[in-house]
């Protein structure tokens, strides 16, 4: 009889629920920056109202089993939120922005695949290539590199109408060659989000086992975003104007992205980082990019094209001959998860218990 993992279905269930309020907030985010408001303005609006959600439940939910918060630990925040909040949304949006939802979200689905090769290189994975796992999680990193490479360098012609209205502005405002250079201009930024958001995937998931209070450290870390994307913003532009929003979509808009987007969805993805590990959560982001093509197609009248579809299947491919081999291994993830040395103490937990924890048979 085949055994029902209940956790392992409640984190296949958050991850999809996780997903489907990332897709929107993208969504979201390209119709506000194609009405013209600043990337990183919207962004720090963003965190804010999550900070602004959270902390209720960061006072209340966690107060009696709140570990103890050193300066070390607000450091590794400090950079997680670097990497998870400011950075990935500074490149992502410039992406956004020269390219469409649909197209920016393909590359998304290479996420789980670098996050994969980060954690062999911090020694959060193991490969053993002469076995057909060790191949298997081999041959599908290169296959979902091969899908983004399509992704980058084919466009290809469109499989949909477009919007006449969106169409017509288009043909305005930008020519042919422009629009060719935006895109490739595009394709670089994200690329970029999508490995600083991998790294994110690697550092949180440290952060989440030694300090394991999903409300307060998301908290913290949306916190730090705000700060940095608002230094970000003045650094980027000066003017007081651009702060002012005053369209009832975009305010309406900005408080979902900072509920859902960074308040629930990183709450959810922190408990998964340290229930499943960063390869098992992040292989999901896929997942956002078939919702964010729903609603874009729906919603924004975009057009999907070619290369956007070919370099979708050929990476989705790779991923799950990535995730087979993942799922042949026998130690879960969270095992091998001890060697990336953050060196994050103080946080009320003894290395010894942690290991004893992360490690139950060990005594066998």
């Amino acid at each position: 009889m085949v055994k029902f993992d209940t956790k392992l279905w409640k984190a296949v269930f958050i991850m999809s629920i996780i997903n489907i309020g990332l897709s929107g907030v993208n969504v979201m985010f390209k119709k506000m920056i194609d009405q013209g408001i600043n990337r990183m303005v919207a962004t720090t609006y963003r965190l804010a109202a999550g900070t602004l959600f959270l902390i209720p439940f960061a006072i209340f939910m966690e107060r009696h089993n709140r570990p103890k918060l050193t300066g070390r630990i607000l450091c590794s925040l400090f950079f997680s939120a670097l990497l998870g909040t400011s950075l990935v949304q500074y490149f992502f949006l410039i992406g956004l922005e020269y390219t469409s939802s649909t197209f920016s979200l393909a590359f998304s689905n290479m996420v789980p695949s670098v996050t994969f090769a980060l954690a062999l290189v911090f020694r959060q994975e193991t490969l053993n290539i002469k076995s057909n796992v060790g191949r298997a999680k081999v041959l599908g990193t290169m296959i979902c590199i091969c899908g983004a490479l399509v992704l980058t360098l084919y466009k290809g012609t469109a499989l949909t109408r477009e919007h006449s209205t969106h169409m017509q502005t288009q043909t305005r405002t930008d020519s042919t060659g422009a629009m060719t250079q935006k895109w490739a201009m595009g394709s670089i930024m994200l690329v970029i989000s999508i490995i600083i958001w991998s790294s994110w995937f690697i550092v949180q998931a440290k952060i989440s086992r030694v300090y394991p209070c999903q409300y307060t450290s998301t908290t913290i870390l949306s916190f730090f975003g705000v700060i940095q994307s608002g230094l970000l913003s003045l650094i980027s532009e000066r003017s007081m104007s651009m702060w002012v929003v005053k369209d009832r979509f975009q305010v309406l808009a900005l408080l979902y992205s900072g509920i859902v987007g960074s308040g629930l969805c990183y709450v959810g993805m922190s408990w998964c980082l340290r229930q499943r590990g960063p390869v098992f959560t992040s292989s999901f982001i896929p997942l956002i990019q078939v919702f964010a093509a729903i609603f874009s197609f729906s919603f924004l009248h975009e057009q999907i094209y070619c290369g956007s579809v070919i370099g979708s299947v050929v990476i989705i491919v790779g991923l799950y001959i990535l995730l087979w081999g993942k799922s042949k291994d026998k130690s879960a993830p969270i095992t091998k998860q001890e060697p990336l040395n953050l060196d994050l103490e103080g946080c009320g937990t003894a290395p010894k218990e942690l290991n004893s924890a992360a490690h139950p048979v060990s005594a066998k």
